[in-house]
């Protein structure tokens, strides 16, 4: 089994075919595994990433259920399933199986139970930010203007009061933008405000900001050689699924964008696991089908290998489907006629075996048993075979609070990504613009003020003179006092606003509260 050109994932044992394995070479060209709740996918995803992690190829994977933390520790002689592994490994004659831990570095959205991920709104971009709003036509194409024109001026969009000052700005300025980009509707972006409210209260406020999440802490191995295991909380992420889907796929885009083409490497420079698949591709738009088909085929040759991992395969796009050379299907039921077309689907995607039938195979495996067709030389998909999953190394099952504190205290990134940092961006460099405005504005009145108290005073002076003249027989005609006109404009007048507005949190609040009249329609 001490092939290091090769991850083992189980196969051999009486009634079974030989020794099912992946090759390291094929592992890039992305890979699938399938089947319903309770039959040991999370195990295969967990072998999978160990193996990987040993071959020095750094791995990211999610945890959805809370129960891939166990990785990071040892699996040992005092848990309940020993024994049952111990006679796995004899049956499927992996002579060198022992027990070990990897080395883990914990991640969390919300900074809770990891390091905290933070990416930035301009990282994120316009398509991604749309469809974690659900955003209309309309409302995207006024998102994709908002961050054009934020470009252009160096106004970065860092965290989501940056997006917030900038939609106030487009609707302060909707005239002059409208011309030149095309309209810019004030319910629409009024609706684009009302979406990000939505999203502060499921938490994603605390993802836009800075320090933004550095991939390459991500693509590391130890000094030993091996991979690091990057394991992403996901329990508390899942209550947000579009926030869980948009950043995942943000990762695989970043990802594409910062590597270096490097063909077929004899091993992958990172494999990326999407635990409920689903949720990427449920209600997406075609344009962001596209842009995750386009990706999952061109990152191949980057060295990163894909892996979804979902209930069923029917829940991956066929585009995207056609492209997972690698296939660990485990047992599905088919109660429904719906879930006799899946089964139908996924018997289909297997090169057939004659020793047996795929589709029957596929209702009566048991725990911890997959159909398994991996790529083999040439890239050619092998005859599909029924195989016993190994047993992981790692413990099966979460560590505890304490446990998973110590691992994060000790990671080679603690200490960078804990404290938030806020630099100066758009929000700050459109309240100075108000500022310098207000300033200007009350230069302005001052001005016309001591103007209006010079012409006061001098009315006064003729006033009395004429007075005068009056007792020593004089004119008697006197002075009208003229008063000078002051009215504010319009951008004079939101300038002092706004900027009182952004400077205290209160006035954030009324921003909030502003908007609901201001940008009604005329």
């Amino acid at each position: 089994m001490d092939n290091p050109e090769l991850i083992f994932i189980g196969g051999g044992g009486e009634g079974y075919e030989e020794p099912q394995s992946l090759i390291l070479k094929y592992a890039n060209r992305h890979g699938l595994i399938a089947g319903a709740t309770g039959t040991g996918k999370t195990v295969t995803l967990q072998i999978l990433a160990e193996s990987f992690s040993a071959a020095g190829v750094p791995v990211v994977l999610s945890d959805v259920k809370g129960d891939l933390s166990g990785i990071a520790k040892s699996g040992s002689a005092d848990f309940k399933l020993h024994d049952a592994f111990m006679k796995r490994a004899k049956q499927i004659k992996f002579d060198d199986y022992d027990y070990g831990k990897f080395p883990v570095t914990f991640w969390d959205l919300f900074g809770e139970q990891g390091h905290p991920v933070r990416t930035t709104v301009s990282e994120m971009g316009p398509l991604l930010l749309s469809r974690l709003m659900e955003l209309s036509d309309a409302q995207e194409g006024v998102m994709n203007i908002a961050f054009h024109v934020a470009d252009e001026q160096g106004l970065a969009l860092l965290d989501l009061k940056d997006l917030r000052a900038m939609l106030i700005w487009l609707g302060e300025n909707e005239d002059e933008i409208s011309l030149e980009y095309g309209n810019v509707g004030r319910n629409s972006i009024g609706a684009i405000q009302r979406r990000l409210l939505v999203l502060e209260n499921q938490g994603a406020d605390a993802f836009f900001g800075e320090p933004a999440l550095d991939l390459n802490d991500m693509i590391s191995t130890t000094a030993g050689g091996q991979g690091r295991i990057n394991i992403l909380a996901a329990d508390k992420l899942m209550q947000s699924p579009r926030l869980y889907a948009t950043f995942l796929l943000w990762m695989l885009s970043e990802l594409f964008e910062m590597l270096p083409e490097v063909g077929d490497p004899d091993k992958p420079k990172l494999v990326f696991f999407f635990d409920e698949a689903h949720l990427l591709f449920d209600d997406a738009p075609k344009a962001l089908l596209d842009k995750v088909e386009q990706v999952a085929r061109l990152i191949r040759s980057k060295g990163v290998g894909v892996y979804f991992v979902s209930q069923n395969p029917a829940d991956v796009p066929d585009d995207i489907l056609g492209q997972l050379g690698n296939r660990m299907q485990h047992a599905l039921r088919a109660f429904t006629p719906k879930d006799q077309k899946s089964l139908k689907l996924a018997a289909a995607t297997f090169r057939e075996n004659p020793a047996f039938s795929t589709r029957e195979a596929i209702t009566d495996m048991g725990v911890g048993e997959a159909l398994v067709s991996t790529l083999e030389k040439k890239g050619m998909p092998s005859i599909v075979q029924r195989t016993l999953i190994r047993p992981p190394s790692s413990q099966l099952g979460p560590i505890t609070k304490e446990e998973r504190a110590a691992v994060i205290a000790n990671s080679h990134v603690a200490g960078i990504y804990e404290a938030e940092v806020d630099r100066e961006s758009a929000f700050e460099k459109l309240r100075k613009r108000a500022d310098d405005a207000a300033t200007e504005a009350e230069r302005v009145e001052r001005e016309a003020d001591e103007a209006e108290a010079r012409e006061e005073a001098e009315a006064d002076r003729a006033r009395e003179f004429q007075k005068a003249r009056r007792y020593d027989g004089g004119s008697r005609k006197t002075t009208t006092r003229k008063r000078s006109s002051r009215k504010d404009s319009v951008g004079t007048a939101f300038a002092k606003s706004f900027a009182r507005q952004l400077g205290t949190k209160a006035g954030q609040s009324l921003i909030r509260g502003v908007l609901g009249s201001l940008f009604k329609g005329r």
